[in-house]
C-alpha cells in the first residue's frame, strides 16, 4: 500500500521538473518493478540499498517507501539533493534514509559506502558501461545491480560480459516485470583501479 508521504514526495518532485508526466502511479509501478526483481534472487528484503543517480526519487523513494530498511541516496546536483532531503525530513518519512551529494566515481571509495550495500538501483543513470562502472564499488560481494531497461526486448549487446569481468560482475538475467530490467552480480573484489576518475567512465567507457 503506498502511504500518503510518498503520493505527496512524488507530487512535489514532478511540480519541480524532477520526474516525468506519467501519473504517479504509473511511475510508482515502474518503480516497484525493482522490488520484484529483488524477489527473483533473494527471499528477503535487502539488509540496505544504495539508490544511485536518485534524481527526482525514482525508484528510490518508492523501494523506500516498501521496504523501510536503510535507504542512501546519491546525486551530483545539489537541487535534487536539497529536495531528497526536504522529503525525507517530513511527516511520515520511513527511518534510516541518508542522502549525499557527489559523484559516484568518489563517494563509492569512501569506507563507509566502499563494499557496503547487497543491492544498487539505477534508473535512467547512464549508459551501460557508465552504470555498471559507477555502481560496482558501493556492491558487497554477492550483491546485485538492477538497471532499468529500454523495452525492446529484442535489443541485444548493450552490455558486454567480458568488460564486465574486468570490473568483477556477472551479468545475468534480463528480465520483465511490466517493464524491462536488467540483473548484474558481484561476483569478485574490485580492483583498486575503479571507478576511474571523476567523468572518466562517460569519456572512456569500458564498452
Amino acid at each position: 500500500m503506498t502511504t500518503q508521504w510518498l503520493y505527496r514526495a512524488l507530487e512535489e518532485s514532478r511540480a519541480r521538473g524532477f520526474l516525468g508526466p506519467l501519473p504517479i502511479e504509473v511511475q510508482i509501478e515502474h518503480a516497484l518493478g525493482f522490488e520484484r526483481v529483488w524477489n527473483d534472487v533473494s527471499d528477503t528484503p535487502p539488509s540496505r540499498f544504495l539508490d544511485l543517480g536518485s534524481g527526482g526519487g525514482l525508484p528510490g523513494l518508492v523501494l523506500f517507501d516498501h521496504w523501510k530498511v536503510p535507504a542512501t541516496f546519491i546525486d551530483s546536483m545539489i537541487k535534487r539533493t536539497s529536495f531528497l532531503s526536504e522529503v525525507l525530513s517530513s511527516e511520515g518519512s520511513p527511518d534510516e534514509g541518508r542522502v549525499l551529494t557527489g559523484r559516484a566515481e568518489q563517494l563509492s571509495r569512501d569506507d563507509l559506502l566502499d563494499g557496503s550495500f547487497p543491492l544498487v538501483t539505477a534508473r535512467s543513470f547512464g549508459p551501460p558501461a557508465v552504470t555498471a562502472e559507477c555502481a560496482v564499488r558501493f556492491l558487497s560481494l554477492g550483491g546485485f545491480l538492477i538497471v532499468s531497461e529500454p523495452p525492446d526486448d529484442d535489443e541485444t549487446g548493450r552490455w558486454n560480459p567480458a568488460a564486465l569481468g574486468q570490473l568483477g560482475l556477472h551479468l545475468e538475467d534480463r528480465v520483465r516485470h511490466g517493464a524491462a530490467y536488467q540483473i548484474l552480480r558481484k561476483v569478485r573484489p574490485t580492483p583498486d583501479r575503479y571507478p576511474r576518475s571523476i567523468g572518466t567512465p562517460g569519456k572512456s567507457p569500458l564498452f
